[in-house]
């Protein structure tokens, strides 16, 4: 079976068919780096942690994830603290790699970060200024977003109808409301950097168009992110990006992963709802974090809750309670492949839920066999299935010393395995189920 994804811009479900043959590049917006990550933030890491694996299967891939250590609430962090905002960035970004690693997330083969790409900004905006895409006004510089005919494709708003129904103060330098800052001035206590505007930063967007070019070129396969990203980030980055390389295609797919809500309501400070991913892994195993933000499809919308988080611990004492006790040395386990319906099912646009269904047959099946032989090749397989989703990563003795929660002893899980080791020898596969 093909790669299918499905693309924002296009509305609809894609056969996928990179630039390069047998190469593939794909750019993540990461994180901004002034606080901890919460479980919202999560959810596109690892998303696109298991798309970066799938890729992997049949593809070369580059994979860059950015770090945005340039932004205002660094800079209000930094005020707030009294820190200095080097310290802060460099926690932060410490931090969330720690806990997206913790997640099961593979770092990216590149990790951009935009203090390190001033240089290239202004090479770009100054680029845009020259091709008559944007302009300089009282020390800032703005993109003309009525100078790019398709500005509004990829969120599918109308540029008129935009400008019309603008509500937010327009600055009187703008010359659109909706035009948006390349560049800024910076106050003296503020991060700057010399440039033909004088000093200041970079605006938002800029940064990973830059950053993208400079690592992964003027067309990329893949650009990835949040469905909160669509507009205004991903808009103007696609604006900048094709009217600054003359025309030619941004991103060859857009992929955007759906909200995550707290028990059905947004997350958010005001509301306390707020849950940081790693308070979370102080009390629940990473992989049980992992599988529940992979249990629902993920351009849909995820209701996080403790009976989400309960439903995934759950699915992963069934997968690690099959494999435990089937003996592999290193070459079985190596020889193991994911069985075809489960790499056909992430391969049709990330479909985790139906990836999961396969891997509950498979254990299914090896809750019911009797003979080594083949109960080991099931083993390898339900592993080999578990490697690629980044799932069934322990080892099942250590998995279940540390997830009984104090609830089960030693001696009562063995009594349970000893019980279920009965039910299959008489055939009993629904007591040995359940």
């Amino acid at each position: 079976m093909t790669i299918h994804l499905y693309d924002t811009f296009k509305g609809k479900k894609r056969l996928f068919e990179p630039l390069r043959n047998g190469e593939v590049t794909m750019y993540l917006c990461g994180p901004t780096v002034y606080n901890y990550a919460h479980i919202g933030n999560a959810r596109p890491a690892v998303v696109f942690d298991v798309l970066a694996r799938v890729l992997r299967r049949r593809y070369s891939l580059t994979f860059a994830r950015n770090i945005t250590d340039i932004d205002d609430k660094i800079n209000q962090a930094s005020i707030d603290t009294g820190k200095p905002i080097d310290e802060i960035t460099a926690q932060f970004i410490t931090a969330y790699n720690d806990d997206m690693g913790a997640l099961g997330v593979d770092m990216p083969d590149i990790e951009p970060r935009a203090t390190r790409h001033v240089e290239e900004m202004i090479e770009m905006i100054g680029v845009l200024i020259d091709k008559g895409f944007a302009y300089e006004a009282q020390r800032h510089v703005l993109f003309d977003v009525t100078a790019d005919k398709n500005y509004g494709a990829l969120s599918k708003q109308d540029l008129r109808a935009m400008i019309a129904g603008a509500r937010v103060e327009v600055a009187p330098y703008k010359r659109s409301p909706q035009d948006f800052v390349l560049w800024k001035p910076s106050a003296s206590e503020l991060p700057g950097w010399s440039s033909p505007w004088g000093r200041g930063r970079p605006g938002w967007h800029i940064e990973c168009s830059a950053m993208s070019k400079k690592h992964l070129g003027e067309t990329i396969d893949i650009h990835a992110g949040g469905q909160d990203l669509v507009f205004p980030h991903h808009e103007n980055e696609l604006a900048q990006s094709t009217c600054a390389h003359d025309g030619a295609l941004f991103a060859r797919y857009w992929v955007h992963n759906g909200f995550l809500s707290m028990d059905s309501e947004k997350m958010s400070k005001s509301l306390g709802n707020v849950l940081l991913v790693r308070d979370l892994i102080e009390n629940i195993p990473g992989e049980v974090l992992r599988l529940a933000l992979l249990s629902a499809h993920y351009r849909q919308p995820l209701n996080w809750s403790d009976a989400t988080v309960y439903e995934a611990r759950k699915m992963l004492d069934r997968f690690y309670g099959a494999v435990r006790g089937v003996e592999l040395v290193a070459d079985q386990r190596a020889a193991g492949e994911p069985p075809a319906p489960f790499i056909n099912a992430l391969e049709d646009d990330i479909n985790t839920p139906k990836a999961l269904a396969e891997m509950f047959s498979i254990a299914r099946e090896l809750n019911k066999a009797s003979k080594d032989a083949e109960r080991k090749a099931l083993a390898a397989s339900l592993l080999a299935a578990g490697d690629v989703i980044g799932l069934v990563q322990e080892d099942p003795e250590v998995w279940f010393a540390g997830d009984s929660n104090g609830e089960l002893s030693t001696e009562d899980i063995e009594s349970l395995l000893q019980k279920r080791e009965d039910a299959r020898r008489n055939k009993d596969f629904a007591a040995a189920d359940a």
